[in-house]
């Protein structure tokens, strides 16, 4: 006699290993991939503050034409006069910087900073600062 075998049927489904494998795989995409997309969010900030800054630099510019100084307050409503301000909110739309302005009145000049907010991811990228004379420093670096 001989025996019949019953056709097998196909499984369908992941086994154990293919699992394990595709999570390993992921997961080292991912290990590669989050620095790097948080490396490019820092840079873009940066590079927002810059523009920021040169911005604020020229709103100063304008109320020196007006009044022959330079304001103090970043945060004051931005009327053209140097009693008046940039009419910022002292801390850019994203959140990552402050501003300051330091007037130098003797010498009708100033400084713009951008200082990291601390628990930020910039919080160890550096300040920014822009003076009147166009000394651009990013940390002990110019930029």
């Amino acid at each position: 006699m001989t025996r019949m075998h019953a056709p097998r049927r196909r499984q369908n489904g992941f086994t154990l290993i293919e699992l394990v494998i595709v999570i390993t795989v992921v997961g080292i995409l991912m290990a590669l991939a989050i620095p790097s997309y948080t490396r490019y969010l820092v840079r873009a900030s940066r590079q927002s503050m810059q523009a920021d800054l040169v911005q604020m630099a020229n709103v100063q510019e304008k109320i020196y034409l007006n009044s022959n100084a330079y304001t103090g307050s970043v945060t004051n409503p931005y009327d053209g006069t140097s009693t008046g301000g940039l009419g910022r909110t002292g801390t850019s739309v994203d959140g990552m910087y402050t501003y300051t302005v330091t007037p130098n009145t003797p010498s009708q000049s100033y400084t713009l900073t951008a200082t990291p907010v601390v628990g930020t991811r910039q919080a160890k990228d550096g300040t920014l600062t822009l003076s009147s004379n166009g000394v651009r420093t990013w940390g002990t670096a110019t930029w």
